[in-house]
C-alpha cells in the first residue's frame, strides 16, 4: 500500500466523523459555493426571453381569437379563425407542402454537406480553395440569393432563353408548372444552406482522432469501410444537430418563397409561413394570419421534441469520451 494514499479504511473514526461535521457544518453556513454562479445570473436571459419570445406568443395567440384589419381595435370573435383554419382547403395543402420541403430539404442537403464536410476536412491547399468557393452562398443574405435565381430562371431574359432551343425545350420555363416551381425551390434552398452545414461536418471530420484510421490501416480496412465505420459513428452528433437546425429552419423558410415564386403557380408553393404572410400583409387578415402563425409554431415545436426524443439529443456526450 503506498503511502501516498492511504486506505480511507484506516483512518481514524473520529477523523472521519470530524470530516463529516465540518462538510455539513460548511453547506449549512453562509460561504459561497465554488463553480456555481447565483441564479441572479440568469434573470436577463429570462427577461429577454420573456419580453420577446412567450409576451409575443401570448399576443398570437390572443388575435387568434379576434379579427382585426390593421386599423382599430381587434374584436374577439372566439374560435371561428381556428373552425375557418380547419376547413381551409389551402391550408391544408399548405401543410402538407411545408412537410415535403422539409423532408426534401434534409433528404437533399445531408448526404451532400455530409460528404463535402468530410472531403474538405483534409488539410490539401486545393481543398482549402475549393472550400472557401463552396462557402460564398454563406455571404450573401436570402432576399439576394433568391432575386439571382429569379433572375437565372427568367424565360424570356435569363440563361434558360439560350439553353432551352438547344435541348428542344424553347419557352422553357420551370416556374410555370407546379412541379417545377416546387423543385426550384427545393433546389434554391439547397444552395443555400448546404455550405452552412457543409462547415458543420467539416469542423465535426476534423475532431476525428486520427489514431482511429491509422488502426483502421493496420487491420487493412479500406477508406469506403473507414468512412462507414469511423466517420460515420463519430459524426452522429454532429448529424444530430444538423439535422435540427434543418428542419426547423425548412419550417419557417419563407423569403425565398415570397420572391421567386410568390406562392404560385396557383398555390404549389404556398407553404404555412408563406401562408400567414399573405392572410397578414396582403389580405390584413391578421387574426386568421395569427392563428396560422400559432399551427406554425406548433408544427415545429412538435418536430423539434421529437427530433430530441428519438435522436438523444438531449443525452448528448462526446464521441471521444475515453480516449
Amino acid at each position: 500500500m503506498s503511502v501516498l494514499s492511504p486506505n480511507r479504511s484506516q483512518r481514524p473514526a473520529s477523523a472521519r466523523s470530524q470530516a463529516r461535521t465540518a462538510g455539513r457544518g460548511g453547506a449549512r453556513s453562509g460561504a459561497p459555493r465554488a463553480g456555481r454562479p447565483s441564479a441572479w445570473w440568469g434573470l436577463p436571459a429570462l427577461l429577454f426571453f420573456g419580453l420577446f419570445a412567450v409576451l409575443p406568443m401570448v399576443l398570437v395567440v390572443y388575435l387568434s381569437l379576434t379579427t382585426w384589419g390593421g386599423l382599430g381595435s381587434p374584436q374577439f370573435v372566439g374560435f371561428a379563425n381556428w373552425t375557418r383554419l380547419l376547413g381551409d382547403s389551402v391550408m391544408h395543402r399548405a401543410i402538407g407542402l411545408t412537410l415535403m420541403l422539409t423532408v426534401g430539404s434534409w433528404a437533399v442537403q445531408t448526404p451532400i454537406a455530409l460528404l463535402l464536410g468530410v472531403w474538405a476536412s483534409g488539410r490539401q491547399r486545393n481543398r482549402a480553395v475549393l472550400s472557401a468557393i463552396y462557402f460564398v452562398p454563406l455571404l450573401l443574405s436570402s432576399a439576394a440569393i433568391a432575386i439571382i435565381w429569379r433572375a437565372l430562371l427568367d424565360p424570356n431574359f435569363g440563361p434558360l432563353a439560350q439553353i432551352g432551343p438547344l435541348i428542344g425545350a424553347p419557352g422553357l420555363d420551370l416556374l410555370s408548372s407546379e412541379s417545377g416551381a416546387f423543385t426550384v425551390i427545393l433546389f434554391v434552398s439547397a444552395w443555400q444552406f448546404i455550405p452552412l452545414h457543409t462547415l458543420l461536418y467539416q469542423g465535426g471530420a476534423r475532431q476525428i482522432p486520427e489514431s482511429l484510421y491509422q488502426a483502421s490501416e493496420i487491420d487493412g480496412a479500406g477508406r469506403y469501410r473507414a468512412f462507414w465505420h469511423i466517420t460515420l459513428p463519430q459524426l452522429r452528433n454532429t448529424i444530430t444537430t444538423s439535422s435540427v437546425l434543418m428542419i426547423v429552419g425548412s419550417l419557417t423558410y419563407f423569403d425565398t418563397v415570397l420572391i421567386i415564386t410568390g406562392g404560385g403557380p396557383g398555390h404549389a408553393t404556398t407553404i404555412v409561413p408563406y401562408l400567414m404572410y399573405e392572410a397578414g400583409f396582403e389580405n390584413y387578415e391578421y387574426g386568421y394570419a395569427s392563428a396560422v402563425a400559432c399551427v406554425l409554431v406548433a408544427v415545429a415545436t412538435l418536430a423539434s421534441l421529437l427530433m430530441v426524443r428519438f435522436t438523444g439529443f438531449g443525452s448528448m456526450r462526446s464521441t471521444r469520451e475515453g480516449m
